[in-house]
C-alpha cells in the first residue's frame, strides 16, 4: 500500500464560524493505481489532498483528525523539514491554476531545474537536458527557445503544460494531479493523459487524479471517489461508479455532462438575417524577445469571418493557435496590425479614446483565468458593483439588489458578496467572472474558456444561462473553448483555428459529421467521451 488515508477531517475558521471542509474521508492508493476524485467545486476534493502535503494554511485551516500513511510515515505528523524532503520529490503535485503557481520573476527553465537541483543534487547540465526532454513530452515545441521564456509569455494551456513537466521531472512515487488538463485542448489533453498513464505504468507510481471532467476520469482512473460537501458519497471501480452509479448525486453529475447536438430554435435558424460583427483580413502580431534577435510573430494571420446577431459562434483549436488573441483583437484589447473589424456597421479600428467607450458597454469578455482577471483587493460586491455604477446602470440605492441578482444568475449565494477572490474555489471564481461580464447587459460577449474550470452541474447551469441570455436579449457570442462536447451543445457554427489561421468553418453538425481537414478529424478523435 503506497498511501492509506483514514478518517481525515479538515475545517476552516471563517467569519461565520468553523466550517468543515473534509469530513471523515478514507481512501487508499496502491502502487500502479490511478484514483480519480470527482465532485462539484467546493466539495473538498483539493483540500483533502492539499492537507496531506502541509499545504493548508494553519490558521485558518486545521486538521481535526485522521492519519495519512505514506510508505509507513504519517504525512500529517511530519516535521516541516521532512515534509519538504517528500513534497515535490517523492510526492509531486500539479496545481489547478498555473499562473498563481509559477513564479513570474523566473524563466520557466529555471523553475523546471529547481526540483532536480534541490532534491536530486543534479548538475545544471543534467537537469537542463531532462527539462528539455520533459518540455517535448508535454507538447511544448522548440523547447530550447522557450526555456528562457517567462510565464506571462505562454498561453493558459502552455502554462499548464509547464506545471505538468515540473511535477513529473523528479519521477515521483505519488503524483497528485488537481485538474491537470482543465486548460488543455483535446489533442494535448490526450497526450498528457497518455504521458501520465505511461509514467504510472513504467515506474509503478500511484496517481490521485482530481477532476470535474467525468469523461477524462472515465478514460484514466481505475478507482473513483465521488465527493459532495466534504464527504465521500460513492466509491468503487471506475467502470461501476461512472456507468452504473448507485447514488442520486452521482447520477446527477453524469446526467449534467453535455452531450449531443444543440436543439435549434426558430430564432437561431433565422440568425443570418443580420451581421453584427464582420472581420476581414485581420492580422495581429507580437514581438518575441525570447531569442537574442527580437522578431515579430504572427498570432492571428489574415482571418475573416462574420458573426450574426443572436448567434453563438464556436472557436476551437490547440493552445497557442491564436484563439484568445483573435477574441482580444476584436474587442480592441490588443493592437491590430491590419484588417477591418466592423461592429454593427461601425469600423472599430477607426475609433479612439472616448469614441470607443460606448462600445465597451456593448462588448464584454469573460477571460480564461478568473483569478488573474479579478482584483484581489476588491470584494466580490465591489467587483460586480463597479461596472454597474461606472456605466450608470445602477445607483447607490439599487446597486446591491443588482449585484445579488447577478450572483443568483450564476449560481452563487448572496451571502458571499463580502468575500475576496482568494476565498473562493476555482470554479466559484469563474462564476464571478461571468457575472461581471454580464453586468453591463452587453450585446456581444467574447468568452474565453468560460466553463473550463466548472464542475459539470454548474457548467450545465452556466450553459443554460448563456442560452437563455442569447434567446432573451438576442445576445451574440464568440465562444472560445477546447471542450468539443460543450461547443457542440452550445454553438450554431464553429471556426477551427490552427497556427494563427482559420482552416475550417461551418455549421457545427456539418463539421462534426464530415470534417473537411485532417486536423479537425484529429481534434474530434481526441475528445474523451463518457
Amino acid at each position: 500500500m503506497l498511501l492509506q488515508v483514514d478518517n481525515l477531517s479538515v475545517s476552516f475558521a471563517t467569519r461565520n464560524g468553523v466550517q468543515a471542509a473534509v469530513k471523515n474521508v478514507s481512501y487508499s492508493v496502491d502502487k500502479g493505481q490511478i484514483l480519480g476524485i470527482v465532485g462539484e467545486s467546493g466539495s473538498g476534493k483539493s483540500v483533502s489532498c492539499y492537507s496531506l502535503l502541509g499545504l493548508i494554511p494553519q490558521p485558518p485551516g486545521r486538521i481535526d483528525s485522521g492519519t495519512a500513511l505514506f510508505n509507513g510515515e504519517d504525512l500529517l505528523k511530519l516535521s516541516p523539514a521532512r515534509q519538504r524532503d517528500i513534497r515535490g520529490n517523492r510526492i509531486a503535485m500539479i496545481f489547478q491554476d498555473p499562473m498563481t503557481s509559477l513564479n513570474p520573476f523566473l524563466s520557466i527553465g529555471e523553475q523546471l531545474l529547481e526540483p532536480l537541483v534541490y532534491h536530486h543534487d543534479c548538475s545544471r547540465a543534467e537537469a537542463r537536458s531532462r527539462a528539455l526532454q520533459l518540455l517535448d513530452e508535454v507538447g511544448i515545441v522548440d523547447g530550447e527557445r522557450k526555456f528562457s521564456s517567462f510565464p506571462h509569455e505562454f498561453s493558459g494551456g502552455m502554462r499548464q503544460r509547464v506545471m505538468i513537466a515540473m511535477a513529473l521531472i523528479t519521477e515521483p512515487e505519488l503524483l497528485i494531479a488537481d485538474e491537470p488538463t482543465t486548460a488543455l485542448d483535446v489533442t494535448i489533453q490526450a497526450q498528457i493523459l497518455r504521458l501520465i498513464a505511461d509514467l504510472q505504468s513504467r515506474h509503478n507510481i500511484g496517481v490521485i487524479f482530481i477532476s470535474h471532467d467525468l469523461a477524462v476520469v472515465n478514460q484514466l482512473a481505475d478507482h473513483v471517489l465521488v465527493m459532495n460537501k466534504g464527504e465521500i458519497v460513492e466509491a468503487g471501480p471506475g467502470e461501476r461508479v461512472l456507468h452504473k452509479p448507485q447514488q442520486a448525486y452521482t447520477q446527477t453529475l453524469i446526467a449534467s455532462t453535455p452531450r449531443g447536438a444543440k436543439i435549434a430554435s426558430g430564432r437561431e435558424r433565422e440568425r443570418d438575417s443580420e451581421t453584427l460583427v464582420s472581420v476581414r483580413s485581420l492580422s495581429t502580431s507580437f514581438v518575441d524577445y525570447s531569442s537574442h534577435a527580437a522578431k515579430r510573430v504572427r498570432a492571428v494571420n489574415d482571418v475573416s469571418f462574420d458573426l450574426y446577431r443572436g448567434e453563438i459562434l464556436g472557436l476551437v483549436g490547440e493552445s497557442g493557435s491564436g484563439k484568445s488573441t483573435l477574441g482580444r483583437s476584436i474587442l480592441r484589447l490588443v493592437n491590430v496590425d491590419e484588417g477591418t473589424i466592423e461592429y454593427d456597421g461601425v469600423d472599430l479600428l477607426a475609433l479612439q479614446g472616448n469614441d470607443l467607450m460606448p462600445y465597451r458597454q456593448r462588448m464584454q469578455m469573460i477571460f480564461q483565468d478568473p483569478f488573474a482577471s479579478l482584483n484581489p483587493r476588491m470584494t466580490i460586491y465591489d467587483a460586480l458593483a463597479e461596472p454597474l455604477l461606472y456605466h450608470g446602470l445602477a445607483n447607490r440605492q439599487s446597486v446591491q439588489s443588482a449585484v445579488l441578482q447577478l450572483m443568483d444568475d450564476v449560481g452563487l449565494e448572496g451571502r458571499f458578496i463580502r468575500k475576496y477572490p482568494h476565498e473562493f474555489s476555482g470554479g466559484q471564481r469563474q462564476r464571478i467572472a461571468i457575472a461581471r461580464a454580464l453586468a453591463t447587459g452587453p450585446e456581444f460577449i467574447v468568452t474565453d474558456e468560460p466553463v473550463s474550470a466548472l464542475d459539470v452541474t454548474v457548467q450545465k447551469q452556466i450553459l443554460e444561462l448563456l442560452l437563455a441570455l442569447v434567446a432573451k436579449h438576442n445576445l451574440s457570442m464568440l465562444f472560445i473553448s477546447h471542450d468539443l462536447s460543450v461547443v457542440r451543445y452550445l454553438c450554431d457554427r464553429v471556426l477551427v483555428m490552427r497556427q494563427a489561421s482559420i482552416i475550417e468553418a461551418g455549421d457545427v453538425e456539418n463539421v462534426w459529421r464530415d470534417p473537411a481537414s485532417d486536423y479537425t478529424r484529429q481534434l474530434l478523435a481526441s475528445a474523451p467521451v463518457l
